[in-house]
């Protein structure tokens, strides 16, 4: 059994699918002061989401003492141009979310996906996941007919997409882990899982 630093829908999906034993507690972490806080020390995408990952597991592991806690994040940054390694929030309302998708169309992003194992707070395995999104040129009329089919989901999303629903119309290419995509490096985490018995190896 592990316990899950999360609430999100997607990560529970992930780990039920694959029939790990977990219970979800939400970690109570303020998540944008905590981004603006580690942005403010210089952290690009990648080191961002793997402090936010440690962030959540620490917290939720001083309340369940040797149990494994899972802790993960995303980030997702801009590829190339004036705004290289910018990175994109969760869109704070319709309009964000139309801005972010004007954003993202015709260009390359890469999602961060990272996750911190802790035990007793003290961090005891993790890993970083990088996927390149390629996003193919998007219209106005698909922009607001996608938003108005999948906001109440998508809204929650980093890039406000969801790859294994409706979102994967926003792409020509993906090179990476489709489980990285959704906000967890599975495999390898079952592979850890493995060692240490919480799963038959």
């Amino acid at each position: 059994m592990i316990v899950l630093a999360s609430q999100s829908a997607s990560r529970r999906a992930l780990l039920s699918a694959a029939q790990v034993p977990f219970e979800a507690l939400s970690p109570g972490v303020d998540e944008d002061a905590a981004k603006e806080a580690l942005r403010a020390d210089g952290l690009d995408a990648r080191a961002l989401a793997d402090a936010l990952a440690e962030l959540k597991a620490r917290k939720v592991s001083r309340r369940v003492p040797g149990a494994l806690v899972l802790g993960c994040d995303q980030t997702l940054s801009l590829d190339g141009g004036e705004e290289q390694g910018m990175m994109i929030d969760k869109a704070v309302d319709r309009a964000d979310a139309e801005r972010i998708l004007r954003l993202l169309s015709g260009r390359v992003h890469h999602l961060h996906s990272a996750a911190v194992i802790v035990l007793n707070g003290e961090p005891i395995w993790r890993h970083i996941e990088r996927v390149r999104m390629t996003v193919r040129p998007l219209s106005d009329a698909f922009i607001a007919a996608y938003l108005d089919g999948d906001w109440d989901e998508c809204r929650w999303c980093v890039g406000c997409y969801r790859i294994e629903g409706p979102g994967a119309q926003l792409f020509a290419k993906v090179e990476g882990s489709q489980f990285a995509i959704q906000g967890l490096p599975l495999l390898p985490l079952l592979d850890f899982l493995r060692v240490r018995g919480v799963l038959a190896a």
